[in-house]
């Protein structure tokens, strides 16, 4: 071969990175921005239109996002960006159907916040133009992997354009329905909730004053979230409505004035007279969570890994806490001399995953049939139970740890 030969199969030869991330969404593009941060290199890879994910008006959800997870959100430099869109939560508020017998999550003054709230779409827009301006990322968008190979020697994925991309690792972040994961073989204990929580944002007279707020009814849960003011300074707060499968289709066919008057009067006057402020959306609640969340050069996180009840608020912090700990290992690995994708970083990744998403899942699947089952439990029974938590301090410290997301031992990026 001669020397132009070899420069012109050098240059047509795929580009290498360390990790190959497959969805970027909120935990995928964290990831790549905790790579970028660790000095790891990364082809992020999703199917959507990123213009499409922030225009206005497209997604009216918000997140709970835990102490440890805005850690996290500081450590990779969107604090600044960020800082001033969250709401903080300064206490939840449970109550079973506003009856007698309400208890009150409320830090001490040292403590801080109990989270922040969040829109999705200020999460979204503030990972997407940090991975813009991020030489470390490598962005390609309405396009997806038709083909996955992994070996002892990395991973190569080719894309529906032909375009082959070859990394170290290959991480599935590409949420609830995986086609990664399956492919991967990876069995799945899962369920259903014959639920489905509708989501949308409320305008209100009275304010919030940071109070979540989680109601208990027959039917199912009911959650006021705090948002912060809008640009008029019109009181806001995130809604979800949990209703039976069977009453879902008849509740999101309301008319919005029917809408609006069957939330009011679940809400009791808390905040006030109340108007829609986001589109409304909703969603069916399923149990998943992987027996294995790693293999040969591949790691699974965030929804691809695991997905439970929003009853407590945690599903997007717990796959943030899989970007933490993923990053750790990989760091770790780095100073050892070990590339991204070794058998001994991913065998370590998953013994410290396992145990803590195992946790977190029990509690709020716990949670979710003590409370959130119609059915399952009689009104009175729920009260004996929330004033078991009051009673017992230790209780009550662990269920605000677990809001915080401050529980079990936590990766550097989280702390």
């Amino acid at each position: 071969m001669t020397e132009s030969q070899a420069t012109q199969a050098l240059s047509a030869a795929p580009e290498r990175r360390d990790l190959i991330i497959l969805g970027g969404g909120l935990v995928g593009m964290t990831l790549a921005l905790a790579a970028a941060r660790a000095g790891l290199t990364s082809f992020v890879i999703d199917r959507a239109d990123p213009a499409d994910l922030v225009a206005e008006g497209a997604d009216g959800r918000a997140s709970a996002i835990s102490t440890a997870s805005w850690n996290l959100f500081a450590n990779i430099g969107l604090g600044p960006r960020l800082e001033a869109l969250g709401c903080p939560i300064d206490s939840i508020a449970v109550t079973d159907g506003m009856k007698p017998g309400r208890i009150d999550f409320t830090p001490k003054p040292d403590e801080g916040s109990l989270g922040r709230m969040f829109f999705n779409r200020d999460l979204r827009m503030a990972l997407f133009d940090a991975a813009r301006v991020e030489p470390a990322i490598a962005w390609k968008v309405r396009t997806e992997a038709v083909r996955r190979d992994r070996g002892p020697h990395g991973v190569e994925v080719e894309l529906a354009d032909g375009t082959v991309l070859r990394a170290s690792l290959l991480v599935a972040a590409e949420g609830r329905q995986s086609p990664t994961r399956d492919e991967a073989g990876f069995a799945m204990a899962k369920w259903e909730y014959h639920h489905r929580a509708m989501v949308t944002a409320l305008f209100h007279d009275k304010p919030h004053e940071n109070t979540a707020w989680e109601i208990f009814y027959p039917a199912g849960p009911f959650a006021l979230l705090p948002l912060l003011d809008d640009a008029e300074g019109k009181h806001r707060s995130a809604l979800v409505w949990t209703v039976a499968e069977k009453d879902a289709a008849g509740a999101m066919a309301m008319p919005d004035a029917m809408f609006v008057q069957e939330v009011a009067q679940r809400m009791h006057g808390v905040l006030g007279t109340i108007t829609l402020a986001a589109p409304r959306m909703s969603f069916p609640l399923r149990f998943h969570h992987a027996g294995k969340v790693v293999d040969e050069r591949l790691a699974v996180i965030g929804d691809a890994a695991h997905g439970m009840h929003p009853i407590a608020g945690q599903g997007l912090n717990l796959g943030l806490r899989d970007v933490g700990a993923l990053i750790e290992v990989l760091t770790e690995g780095m100073r050892l001399g070990l590339e991204p994708g070794d058998a001994q970083l991913l065998a370590r990744y998953e013994k410290w995953r396992s145990l803590d998403s195992f946790m977190v899942m029990s509690v709020t699947d716990g949670l979710t049939r003590l409370f959130g089952v119609p059915g399952r439990l009689p009104s009175a029974a729920r009260r004996l139970g929330m004033g078991a938590v009051q009673r017992l301090p230790a209780l009550k410290r662990f269920f605000m740890d677990e809001a915080r997301g401050m529980s079990g031992k936590l990766p550097e990026l989280l702390q």
